[in-house]
């Protein structure tokens, strides 16, 4: 496997809110290796965003970094003085949000905030900048790049919108691109092509991605690797093909359970009850309460994260020794035998 660029480790994360302590991050830890995509799955509510936020310094103003580290360049991310997690957040490390008008200022043209990237960041100067915006926008798809660079957010569709931050992240340099549900607000169509242009741009710039969505099909054809979160915590993680056609935990199953598919014509399963109230983390597994494979165990006793393969680690108690053998659901069978044929 290529040289990691990015370790977590250990991280924990509150908010303080009216009710109390909300307890969003719980002990997370993986390495981002570089060139890879790195795909965080999870409901809302998970953790997928706090995580990701986290590595790029956006936290809101009643966060408390309880644990952790986030080493970047032999650097702990969380130590850093403000100006200097700026200045990484600002060519290093860049973000795709899911709502691309998040990112970008209204009432300046789109060829003007790529442009201002690459005089602030490279001290490019103003003419060569201004072409360099026309080369990225041609780059990320956009026709017409030249008679477009004057043109304003509100004159692109949300597609477009994406592909202009897109393009602001490479005129960064960036070498890690966190896409935290780019595509949840665009049609299908346009989502494939966002999709596959994330997926270019990783191969010709040799970039490393973290991918957050709440949508295991969106990263069937993209992730090298899976981490499946759930209140906080990382609840089963591998290769993206391990998590797919070998997965290990309640919880991934019960997601690729609800995941509509083209190759079969299984019912999808809806994931009975809600999250746990991360006020009060629950005691033991803190899926034990949708769980239906829960033993008395998993409301006792948090499990830890079993070793499937060296690469694939599950956080469930069905994986010990002396745990019973339980059936499958339908639908992972399906996955499994149909492997191969999905998402071709």
């Amino acid at each position: 496997m290529s040289e990691k660029i990015l370790s977590v480790k250990d991280l924990a994360i509150s908010f303080k809110t009216q009710y109390g302590i909300l307890h969003a991050i719980r002990g997370v830890s993986f390495d981002l290796h570089r060139g890879e995509t790195l795909a965080i799955v999870g409901e809302s509510g998970s953790g997928k965003s706090v995580t990701s936020r986290a590595i790029i310094g956006l936290l809101a103003g009643n966060s408390i970094y309880e644990n952790g580290e986030i080493i970047y360049q032999n650097r702990d991310l969380t130590k850093l003085p403000e100006e200097l997690f700026h200045e990484i957040r600002g060519s290093r490390i860049s973000m795709i949000f899911q709502d691309p008008m998040s990112s970008l200022n209204p009432i300046q043209t789109v060829g003007q905030q790529i442009a201002e990237s690459l005089i602030f960041k490279s001290g490019m100067p103003e003419d060569l900048a201004k072409k360099r915006a026309i080369e990225l926008m041609t780059q990320v798809g956009i026709a017409d790049a030249e008679k477009r660079y004057y043109q304003f957010p509100f004159q692109f569709s949300g597609g477009m919108r994406q592909r202009i931050v897109i393009s602001i992240a490479l005129a960064n340099n960036a070498e890690i691109l966190i896409c935290d549900e780019p595509t949840t607000a665009l049609d299908v169509t346009i989502q494939g092509q966002i999709l596959e242009l994330i997926n270019q741009l990783k191969v010709e710039r040799n970039l490393s991605v973290i991918f957050i969505t709440h949508d295991l099909g969106v990263v069937a054809n993209m992730a090298d690797r899976i981490a499946v979160m759930y209140a906080g915590k990382i609840v089963e993680i591998g290769k993206a093909e391990e998590v797919f056609y070998n997965p290990k935990h309640p919880y991934t199953w019960a997601l690729l359970s609800s995941m509509p598919n083209l190759a079969t014509s299984n019912r999808l399963d809806a994931i009975p009850g809600t999250p746990p109230n991360m006020i009060f983390p629950p005691k033991g597994d803190p899926f034990a309460e949708r769980n239906k494979y829960a033993m008395e165990i998993d409301f006792e006793q948090e499990p830890p994260l079993f070793k499937v393969s060296d690469t694939h680690y599950a956080a469930t108690w069905l994986l010990h020794p002396d745990a019973p053998k339980v059936s499958l659901p339908e639908a992972v069978i399906t996955l499994q035998k149909n492997r191969g044929k999905i998402n071709k």
